[in-house]
């Protein structure tokens, strides 16, 4: 009997002196993290130029106001392709139009008008003012938002150098927290990043007439296109093991 009670006393120390092991291993493999942001702001030259082509037609018919501002755009763009320039579609929307007459207060309908827009964008200023010169005196053709912006293929390298640098600050901000401490940061555990790029301006509406968007030119307008850079800013919000 004596043997027994020895040897269950046994098994239950052995069995105590296990958990408590075991729960300092649990201990020990808990890893300590920080989490951090971490922000890097840069700005890039402005290097396309872009501005939109508006066909407005009004119709007695929907098919009548389709089809003449289909055959309108398509005549502009068959000239485009021949240009240095990038087109996008960036409208398309036909409908009824009507009016408050107030003598009989009542709507009248005009007709059906049909818009359809598209963006060109090019390189040279000197090519945006050739599309003006083209177009801008049609009939039914209206020239509006003439801007500046950074294309992709600049943007793309600009982010990805912010991105490292974002990435450092972060572990920056990292090792002065964990400091307090005595520790530094580690291995990084998890990290995530978004950006924003800022190149608003108010853009130029230029009216139809080929003279009057010229004289808008010359008066100041493709300088104050160019007047601020574009602002890229990366944040990154990453988790740094503490060490």
């Amino acid at each position: 009997m004596k043997k027994t009670l020895t040897w269950c006393m046994g098994v239950v120390a052995f069995g105590a002196i296990l958990a408590l092991g075991i729960d300092t291993l649990r201990k020990t493999d808990t890893l300590r993290t920080i989490a951090v942001n971490g922000e890097c702001l840069t700005s890039v030259k402005k290097d396309k130029i872009a501005i939109t082509l508006r066909v407005t037609v009004l119709a007695p018919t929907t098919l009548e106001s389709m089809q003449s501002a289909t055959t309108q755009i398509n005549r502009i763009t068959d000239v485009l392709k021949t240009m240095p320039v990038q087109i996008q579609t960036t409208q398309f929307n036909s409908y009824e139009k009507s009016e408050w007459n107030r003598e009989l207060q009542k709507s009248e309908t005009l007709g059906y008008e049909t818009t359809i827009a598209v963006e060109v964008s090019a390189n040279e200023m000197a090519t945006i003012e050739e599309v003006l010169t083209r177009f801008a005196s049609r009939p039914n053709v209206f020239t509006e938002n003439l801007r500046m912006y950074t294309g992709p293929e600049t943007l793309a390298p600009a982010i990805e150098g912010c991105l490292s640098v974002a990435v450092e600050n972060a572990r920056t901000r990292a090792d002065a927290l964990a400091s307090g401490d005595n520790k530094h940061a580690g291995r990084v555990l998890s990290i995530s990043y978004g950006t924003d790029v800022n190149d608003s301006m108010p853009p130029q509406n230029l009216l139809r007439t080929k003279m009057v968007a010229a004289s808008t030119m010359a008066d100041g307008a493709v300088a104050g296109l160019v007047a601020k850079d574009t602002d890229v800013t990366v944040t990154v919000s990453a988790v740094f093991e503490i060490k």
